[in-house]
């Protein structure tokens, strides 16, 4: 009975297998006779599913038809040749090469690699250091020197004390002695960092070696890492006005130190205009995120939430900030795919990679008993003048190395060490240059074996790969023959243009004063003094003191719907009634309307040429559907509407 049992579940199981490899080489509709499949509609209608934000993208007959335009358009590219220019094929060979690192390493050692780097993360350490530096390529008896040079700066140093020794022996060139600050995890090299981390405060290092030279490190302490903080900003810069920026920061601040909300008065004067509609409130960010190390600092300086600094000048004109909310370090989910990526580039990828090779080494089987004595042989002092041929009688004809299916002859390995004289070794014994050699023949063997086979190996890399092909001869292709086409028949543009003349113009306009304030008495005057035409500087003045600031304008020509302008403002010249906005009192002062105007070619240009591109995609997009016969597999296409649902 148990038998039975196991044969029924077997052949089930076989089935499932079978009708699941069935159902990936579905054809859900052809061109030109050309298949695509269930499988890939399937996974691209998922995978975009949350990106698209048009509803009707997410019905499946919808996206279908947007699916078939865009087979259509790949297969134009292909009819044009596109996938054999030279220029395609260098930029997707260059992106296949570097996609395909994301597939190729140990996935485990990674792993722990990244682990280590969080719990580091938590910390940051202030050291000092001293190097002798030495090249990375240096021959064993200077290493050896270097060595012996380190030993005994360590014990000067730990008897001298560190400002004594650095005294006598910085010399910026082949000797440093340095004070290195706080750092945290990936802000040094990875050797450096595991003795830094691996130090106890107060202690200095044994001697290690990093590709600088040797070292030994002084922990002077370790603290918490700071993590991150979101604030608020106001931020302003120069324009028009009658007022410069820093006047202008200046008077918001002091309306910010009489108790006037942050938030409000961001929303009505910060030029920052992706945050100004949030109060000025920025994301999250960390040290070193920011490209302004000023403002960091700034945002670091404040202590507690709620905080405002002072006002202060950044690359991008003036600023103030507030302290909303200081947190720690990310959870460890939140960072760990950066963490991935900050590993791949930083030196611990060697880690990586050696692990890499030795996993290769067992499943491709490879042996590592090659006879290579007669490589020593046939070597001699030539190779480190770049100046070793292989010798005329050296045949090279055995198998050397095998690789999978791929296999390699002494030859191969003779050709490698004639092109690695490039790299002019420093003079090590023959055995040794040997050895060095093929380990790294081997290496590259492996690797470039694995990248080849890497589309049978990996079906997600080959997806992806398949992907971003089709999606560079898009590009190509539109590029060919719609972008391109706007700037090349400008004729064509203009008598768009022409024809569609009622599509652009300008909005209503108002040349106004807009004043501002939290206190509503305060605005009332403002609405009196301005009825009566008394000049900005004149209210000001009146109102305004070193001290405090009551009132705060703007004067320009605005759009009417630009953010100072109270909803359900009248559009008619003269004084406004008071509106409450933005978190305080306004009044708005209109000078002149300024009516709907027709836009020149000129200035309506930038928007004609999109018209014009995204019509002329519409035509042609309807003669493809001539030239290529699509033909939909209705059953198949009910069936994927089943699944998708």
């Amino acid at each position: 009975m148990k038998i039975n049992i196991f044969r029924l579940t077997l052949v089930v199981l076989l089935l499932s297998s079978v009708l699941v490899k069935a159902q990936n080489k579905t054809v859900l509709f052809t061109v030109n006779d050309d298949p695509v499949y269930t499988s890939e509609f399937k996974r691209v209608y998922n995978k975009n599913l949350e990106l698209v934000k048009d509803d009707s993208q997410k019905d499946i007959d919808n996206y279908l038809d947007l699916f078939v335009k865009y087979k259509l358009k790949i297969a134009e590219a292909k009819s044009l040749g596109l996938d054999k220019k030279p220029s395609y094929l260098r930029e997707f060979g260059n992106y296949k090469n570097q996609l395909a690192k994301n597939y190729l390493n140990d996935n485990k050692v990674t792993g722990q690699l990244i682990e280590e780097a969080y719990t580091r993360m938590q910390t940051e350490v202030d050291a000092n250091h001293i190097l002798v530096r030495i090249d990375e390529n240096a021959s064993p008896k200077d290493s050896v020197l270097a060595f012996q040079e380190i030993q005994k700066l360590r014990d000067r140093v730990i008897k001298e004390g560190f400002e004594a020794v650095k005294k006598d022996i910085h010399n910026g060139r082949t000797l440093f002695a340095e004070e290195l600050g706080y750092f945290t995890a990936f802000k040094m090299v990875y050797p450096f960092e595991n003795a830094a981390f691996n130090t106890s405060v107060g202690e200095w290092s044994q001697p290690f070696r990093t590709q600088f030279g040797y070292h030994v490190v002084l922990v002077k302490d370790k603290r918490v890492n700071r993590g991150d903080v979101t604030v608020a900003h106001i931020m302003l810069t120069d324009n028009k006005l009658e007022q410069t920026a820093e006047e202008r920061i200046n008077e918001i601040y002091k309306r910010v130190k009489q108790g006037e909300d942050f938030s409000a008065l961001a929303k009505q004067f910060s030029d920052d205009k992706s945050s100004s509609s949030k109060g000025g409130k920025l994301n999250a960010f960390s040290a070193g995120q920011l490209s302004s190390k000023t403002f960091e600092e700034q945002a670091f300086g404040l202590e507690k939430v709620n905080d405002v600094t002072k006002p202060f000048k950044s690359e991008f004109g003036y600023h103030i900030i507030k302290l909303l909310e200081k947190n720690g370090i990310k959870s460890f989910k939140e960072l760990e795919p950066e963490l991935k990526n900050k590993i791949k580039r930083d030196s611990r990828s060697k880690v990586i990679n050696d692990k890499r090779i030795e996993g290769l080494m067992k499943k491709y089987n490879v042996s590592t008993n090659s006879d290579l004595t007669p490589f020593v042989s046939i070597l001699n002092d030539d190779f480190f003048a770049s100046n070793w041929k292989i010798p005329s009688s050296f045949k090279g004809e055995e198998l050397l190395l095998k690789i999978g299916d791929k296999e390699l002859s002494q030859m191969d390995f003779a050709n490698f060490l004639v092109k690695s004289q490039r790299r002019r070794q420093a003079k090590i014994s023959l055995n040794k240059l040997v050895d060095d050699n093929y380990k790294v023949f081997v290496e590259s063997n492996l690797k470039t074996y694995q990248e080849k086979n890497l589309e049978n190996e990996n079906e997600e890399y080959a997806q992806i790969v398949n992907e971003y092909r089709d999606g560079l001869l898009l590009f190509d292709l539109m590029e060919t023959e719609i972008w391109n086409a706007a700037k090349k028949d400008t004729v064509a543009v203009k008598e768009y243009y022409l024809l569609n003349k009622q599509k652009y113009f300008y909005d209503v306009r108002v040349d106004a004063v807009v004043g501002s304030s939290a206190k509503k008495s305060v605005i009332k005057r403002v609405a009196k003094l301005l009825d009566n035409n008394k000049t900005i500087e004149v209210i000001k003045n009146g109102l305004n003191s070193d001290t405090k600031i009551n009132v705060s304008f703007i004067v320009d020509v605005l759009d009417i719907n630009h953010q100072a302008l109270p909803e359900g403002l009248s559009k008619k010249t003269g004084v406004s009634k008071i509106f409450k906005h933005n978190d305080a009192y306004t009044v708005v002062k209109i000078n002149e309307i300024l009516p709907q105007t027709p836009k020149t070619f000129e200035e309506a240009k930038g928007s004609v040429i999109s018209d014009f591109q995204e019509q002329k995609e519409k035509d042609w997009l309807e003669g493809l559907s001539e030239k290529f016969k699509v033909k939909i597999n209705k059953a198949a296409l009910q069936q994927v509407k089943e699944e998708l649902k």
